[in-house]
């Protein structure tokens, strides 16, 4: 396992390597002037000398593939830049927000494994039922319904109409922090943006969860251990369900970095102060090195949650091993 553990890990270097070439490339060639960025509006309309100038000092001068090695020796230092907007450091304001998008997904991951492993067991156990149409439709319905729209239906209901939720932000104004005020408060404004981060994915994992059941369920041994005449209940949960959940765990893995850029829509209808927020406005504004720091790290956890998915075979099922 030591061995394998280092062979993925000196394979993730050359892909975070490709993937930082491509994303300093697309900031590169977008259309735009940095150094315009950069200053403020009132001071847009320095004389050519002063920008070339500015454009020195901020080694904007300098050939592309300097300021790549540049950019990236530094980001292995910890020194990721400065914001062009707020001239903040990019990793304070990552992390800044971090907290808040992995509470807000977090919730939401757990949310889904929850509701959706559930959901597709009695799928698979109650097949071309009524019980396995309607929720077969309920699937598809979240599969295909786009975030943003489920969003706007949620406010215009429980915060426009009926008034039982809020809308926007984190917390509300005037709550004492800290407090257990604070808390509840702070739990009314996650049940929005987690049932929306979590409605898609529910729907996908319960019908990943249903066909992999069914699967299982057609394999030699359950029906020897039927035939044996162990229970029902027993040939599912002891025998079938397990197995069942492998496939289940290599969605889990890959829905990680969903951590971080999965909740850009989310947060940006709900106004929830993180990543995906973040991410959005430094779009918006062209505040490249922002946008860099955020691609880096949803790749450094796309890297990771395949790693995390690859080990956890082994602890799932004993018939794999890494070697």
């Amino acid at each position: 396992m030591t061995e394998y553990l280092t062979r993925r890990v000196l394979q993730m270097i050359p892909l975070l390597l490709f993937i930082s070439i491509l994303s300093f490339a697309i900031a590169e060639f977008t259309p735009g002037d940095p150094v315009l960025m950069y200053l403020a509006p009132a001071k847009r309309g320095l004389s050519t000398e002063e920008l070339n100038l500015l454009r020195h000092q901020l080694g904007l001068d300098r050939p592309v593939y300097i300021r790549y090695f540049s950019w990236i020796t530094q980001m292995f230092q910890g020194n990721w830049g400065y914001s062009l907007k707020t001239n903040n450091t990019v990793l304070n304001e990552i992390m800044a927000r971090l907290p808040n998008t992995l509470l807000l997904g977090g919730i939401s991951f757990v949310f889904t494994i929850i509701v959706a492993i559930p959901i597709g067991v009695l799928s698979a156990i109650k097949r071309y039922t009524a019980i396995d149409y309607f929720i077969t439709v309920a699937a598809f319905t979240g599969i295909s319904m786009p975030s943003f729209f489920l969003a706007l239906v949620l406010i215009e209901l429980f915060s426009n109409q009926w008034h039982i939720l809020p809308s926007v932000g984190m917390s509300t104004l005037g709550i004492t922090m800290g407090s257990w005020e604070s808390f509840w408060d702070t739990c009314k404004h996650l049940i929005l943006p987690v049932i929306t981060l979590s409605f898609n994915s529910i729907g996908n994992w319960s019908r990943y969860q249903r066909a992999t059941l069914l699967e299982v369920l057609n394999q030699d041994y359950i029906r020897t251990a039927r035939g044996k005449g162990l229970k029902e209940k027993v040939v599912i949960w002891q025998h079938a369900f397990r197995n069942s959940l492998i496939p289940v765990i290599t969605l889990a893995g890959l829905s990680l970095p969903d951590l971080v850029n999965g909740a850009y829509i989310t947060e940006t209808v709900f106004g929830w102060p993180g990543m995906g927020r973040l991410g959005i406005t430094a779009i918006q504004v062209r505040d490249y090195p922002i946008v860099m720091g955020v691609t880096m790290l949803s790749a450094l956890l796309v890297v990771i949650g395949n790693l995390l998915a690859d080990v956890s075979y082994a602890m799932v099922d004993p018939r794999i091993r890494h070697k």
